[in-house]
């Protein structure tokens, strides 16, 4: 069920870029709020950087990545 959302107090330079923004994409305001609000919303949840680290495959051991003993 759609809902209606009213913003007030919107900064001058915001609501004239949602406009040019808008005009840019062939669209409202209204509908360029809308795609906003839905992109930013709905995106995939960004992971932690703990969980991009814990998903790395193991591919060696600490030694094979220390360049301060190699000869050359």
């Amino acid at each position: 069920m759609a809902t209606n959302l009213v913003v007030r107090n919107v900064d001058e330079d915001i609501a004239k870029a949602l406009k040019e923004r808008a005009l840019s994409h062939g669209r409202s305001a209204e509908a360029e709020h809308r795609e906003i609000l839905m992109d930013v919303l709905k995106r995939p949840k960004r992971r932690s950087i703990a969980e991009v680290l814990a998903d790395m495959p193991d591919v060696g051991r600490d030694e094979d990545f220390d360049t301060r003993h190699r000869n050359g």
